[in-house]
């Protein structure tokens, strides 16, 4: 299976203490990125999500984001009385000092920090919630990975196609071209002679195997069969690590570095337009190709 590093999935989870929500992002990145937000009573958990999510990943920028919600007082919540009682005394001493000053309602005094308790879960059942819901959304999470993961050979694969097509229309090009540049060569030749004096007729026959010296210095720089044979070779390649699936991406980024050299000399040694048009399409899909690579894992 092909993984993208790009996916997004949510899940939440009622408690009796309240309800529980755990939200999971992630882009593509050079490593594993894991950045946690979560209310400071739970940081207690934090180190076993990150083994958790460790030992799933293997690249991508990911954001773990979660959310508790304490029910309210219609869920069993109950006053503070130590707390009510302060604010009691408090309130008779500031009408003592100040008369005219307004006494305490009873929204104020539900709505003071702290004066409503709600039951809270232990610590071992939120570590076992938490975790519980962390898998659930990982095993969504992965799937969404794995959609996009799909798309995205696909998308590889229809660009192998694509070069792989052009390889086989340059082979052709260059015994085209050597023949050519031989009869360019022999024209050149029959025109010296016939316009060589007479007296020179005996140095005529060395141009013949300056000739076929000329031919074969220019075969030898035009010869693309190594490129071409490499080009086979690495592309057949991406075929075999697509296939077989996993964290794949900084294989497939380096082959997109000598599919990309390959091209640049097929390019270099052009002596046709037809195969300089080819190795262009080559170049533009190697770079569609390594862009989306980014996104692989």
């Amino acid at each position: 299976m092909i993984l993208s590093m790009t996916g997004y999935a949510i899940a939440s989870a009622e408690l009796d203490s309240g309800s529980l929500t755990l939200e999971l992002r992630a882009v593509n990145h050079r490593y594993l990125d894991i950045q946690l937000r979560m209310p400071d009573e739970l940081r207690g958990i934090e180190g076993a999500l990150r083994e958790a999510l460790s030992a799933q990943l293997q690249r991508g920028k990911v954001e773990c984001r979660i959310n508790y919600a304490a029910r309210g007082a219609q869920s069993g919540a109950a006053l503070n009385r130590d707390l009510l009682q302060q604010l009691a005394a408090w309130n008779k001493e500031v009408q003592a000092a100040l008369p005219d000053a307004r006494s305490l309602s009873v929204a104020d005094v539900l709505r003071w920090n702290g004066m409503l308790e709600t039951p809270g879960a232990s610590a071992d059942e939120m570590r076992a919630a938490l975790l519980d819901l962390l898998q659930e959304v990982l095993q969504e999470f992965s799937a969404s990975r794995a959609r996009e993961g799909e798309k995205l050979k696909d998308f590889l694969l229809q660009r192998v196609e694509k070069i792989e097509a052009l390889r086989s229309g340059v082979m052709p090009h260059v015994p085209a071209a050597i023949a050519a540049y031989e009869q360019k060569l022999a024209a050149r030749l029959r025109e010296a002679m016939q316009n060589a004096p007479a007296q020179d007729a005996g140095t005529l026959g060395i141009s013949d195997e300056r000739v076929r010296q000329e031919i074969t210095l220019f075969a030898s720089k035009i010869d693309v069969d190594e490129e071409l044979s490499r080009l086979a070779s690495h592309l057949a390649e991406m075929r075999r690590i697509l296939a077989q699936g996993g964290a794949v991406g900084k294989r497939l980024d380096f082959l997109m570095q000598e599919l990309n050299r390959e091209a640049n000399t097929l390019g270099s040694k052009s002596v046709d337009a037809e195969v300089s048009r080819s190795a262009m399409e080559m170049k533009i899909l190697i770079e569609q190709m390594r862009e989306q690579i980014q996104n692989l894992e």
